[in-house]
């Protein structure tokens, strides 16, 4: 009885037997949750909703999803209708990340949302073996986040209040 346990155990758990299965799934996932995390940790460090482990998992995630089927013998044509379900759900994460104001007509979080639907676009590419293009995509985002913000924020500061002396 226990041997046949111990089959069935190891059955279940064999869809990593080879060391390049395994290190195919380790590479790709740390990919996913590395780019993941680069790109929270700027959503964080300027007091976005979502950030390091929210990106982490959303990309971690989005790998997953596509990993698995991948692992399975699911051709890459079909892989369609995965693509659509991540990306519909992830479309509830992002809208959940934006804010409407009560005060003011004011709108925030878009670009939050807009960062963890291209995370999770990230984590896809990882998840399916394209981790160069996910690392570029991760580069871009980033420069994106990082230098438009701060242009961004000069260019919509506002001027020191007029004092009434006409030489100002």
């Amino acid at each position: 009885m226990w041997q046949q346990i111990w089959v069935t155990v190891q059955r279940e758990f064999s869809d990593l037997g080879a060391i390049q299965d395994i290190t195919q799934v380790v590479i790709r996932l740390l990919v996913a949750v590395a780019l993941g995390a680069m790109l929270g940790y700027e959503r964080e460090s300027v007091g976005a909703s979502a950030g390091l482990r929210t990106h982490m998992l959303v990309s971690l995630g989005s790998a997953l999803f596509v990993l698995i089927p991948l692992q399975a013998g699911m051709a890459v044509a079909d892989m369609s209708r995965v693509l659509q379900g991540v990306i519909s759900g992830i479309g509830f994460i992002g809208a959940g990340a934006i804010l409407k104001l009560r005060d003011e007509n004011q709108i925030t979080g878009l670009t939050t949302a807009a960062g963890v639907w291209l995370t999770s676009a990230v984590g896809i590419a990882a998840g399916m073996g394209r981790e160069a293009t996910a690392v570029l995509s991760a580069v871009f985002a980033l420069l994106i986040l990082s230098f438009l913000h701060h242009g961004v924020e000069k260019k919509h500061q506002r001027p020191p209040p007029h004092s009434g002396n006409p030489n100002d």
